[in-house]
């Protein structure tokens, strides 16, 4: 259902713009992309055009049960597109907080949408990957003769041997690497804009230490950036890293659909094959909850399978 903004309450010249002020109340580049983004979507479908703090003003204006009933819409019709829970959640969790903002910054309105629920999401389904035996082999592809494979190579070498995110590889700059303490300073997920210094092997070490040389960048430039003819010199995007890994998993005849996060999860579980203790593996993967560790254990162990197995053997 689309509402025209004059819908339910008229639209008036407003002072400040809330949404605004939301997206500049975030600390990390990233949140202020994902919630104006998100944010877009909302009033693209409430009110069928960019949010204007106009529209904003008009969405807030209405009573609860209005706007509770139009965020549900707003939700039903994502589900319906098929969307996955993840994104319905994240997307749901945007508005909300521009109305708890304006509840409790602005006083702007006299409610709160915690009556509606996100969709229950299970967490890494899937924290299978591939073996360390094929992961070299993924990496013994890269021609390090030349400066483009020298890339790939400390690319690959990271997402392994730090098993770092894509979004941290992009967000590097070449001040961030400290060559001579083999560290490196990095932005996590959740972390807003404070960065987090991480230890590096002494081969990943070597091999981004090969690749700042050979490119000749600069301190204040991104640390990995494009050699394409069209782009050459531009940070790497996202994209360009899971195209990266796609590229060389299929050389290399890996058959199980790769990503960047898949050699996230094949490091973190290669991590445990190899005995390390579930804690200190979280120093490597991060997650802030060792449940989320606790998944990729029982996975690795098929904790399930061997019950049923045992299950079946009884009768």
């Amino acid at each position: 259902m689309t509402l025209t903004p004059t819908g339910f309450a008229p639209i008036k010249p407003l002072e400040r713009d809330i949404m605004q002020c939301l997206i500049e109340d975030k600390r990390s580049s990233n949140t202020k992309r994902a919630y104006a983004t998100d944010l877009g979507y909302f009033f693209q479908f409430a009110y069928g055009s960019k949010p204007t703090p106009e529209m904003v003003k008009a969405f807030l204006s209405l009573s609860r049960r209005q706007a509770v009933s139009l965020v549900l819409q707003w939700k039903a019709s994502m589900m319906s597109a098929s969307l996955a829970e993840a994104t319905v959640n994240r997307r749901l969790a945007a508005i909300k907080s521009l109305v708890r903002f304006a509840h409790e910054k602005f006083d702007a309105c006299e409610w709160t949408l915690d009556a509606v629920k996100g969709e229950r999401v299970e967490s890494y389904r899937d924290t299978t990957g591939i073996g360390p035996t094929d992961y070299r082999r993924v990496i013994s592809l890269c021609d390090r003769a030349t400066v483009q494979g020298k890339r790939d190579y400390a690319i690959l070498r990271l997402l392994w041997d730090n098993a770092l995110r894509r979004g941290e590889i992009c967000q590097l700059d070449v001040r961030d690497f400290d060559a001579a303490r083999n560290q490196l300073w990095i932005l996590g997920k959740g972390r807003g804009d404070q960065k987090e210094l991480i230890d590096l092997a002494s081969p990943t070490a070597i091999a981004v230490l090969d690749w700042v040389e050979h490119s000749q960048l600069d301190a204040d430039a991104p640390l990995f950036v494009s050699q394409a003819f069209a782009s050459v010199g531009h940070r790497l995007t996202g994209e360009a890293i899971r195209l990266i890994v796609v590229g060389y998993c299929q050389r290399a005849g890996v058959t199980k659909v790769m990503s960047p996060h898949r050699v996230r999860h094949s490091s973190i579980t290669a991590s445990l094959d190899a005995g390390l203790d579930v804690r200190k593996v979280q120093k490597l993967s991060r997650h802030k909850s060792i449940e989320t560790l606790l998944k990729y254990d029982d996975n690795r162990q098929r904790i399930q399978g061997e019950i049923s197995d045992l299950l079946a053997g009884l009768i």
